[in-house]
């Protein structure tokens, strides 16, 4: 059973970084893209960034290009967003999501992700 679990969300002001994590374990990590995705009260799901299952490939979404970086690393399983710069309208619940079997695909639609964590809370304050 495939189960993710992100971390590394607080509180924090405008301008500052945090950076999260997401684990993978119950399938290989090294053959699986990895997404995160953010949502805010009364707001759609937003693409935030995705990586390739070799770590050579990224996209972000245009809220957050040149802020925040994703990055992987396949020994320890993990998928990670640093964020800089925060700010406000960057709090949300911040997701992480696999899919499995995407070869060269940088897949930036929620439906097209096979697994989900349950979010970790990111407060940007003013």
């Amino acid at each position: 059973q495939v189960q993710l679990v992100e971390s590394g969300g607080g509180l924090v002001q405008a301008g500052d970084s945090l950076r999260l994590s997401c684990a993978l374990s119950g399938r290989s990590f090294s053959r699986c893209g990895m997404g995160w995705f953010r949502q805010a009260p009364g707001k759609e799901r937003e693409f935030v960034a995705t990586i390739s299952w070799s770590g050579v490939n990224t996209k972000y979404g245009d809220s957050v290009k040149g802020r925040f970086t994703i990055s992987r690393d396949n020994a320890k399983n993990t998928v990670y967003l640093q964020m800089n710069s925060l700010k406000p309208e960057d709090t949300a619940l911040y997701y992480c999501a696999a899919v499995f079997g995407l070869v060269g695909a940088l897949p930036v639609k929620a439906i097209e992700y096979e697994y989900w964590g349950q979010g970790t809370q990111v407060t940007v304050s003013s």
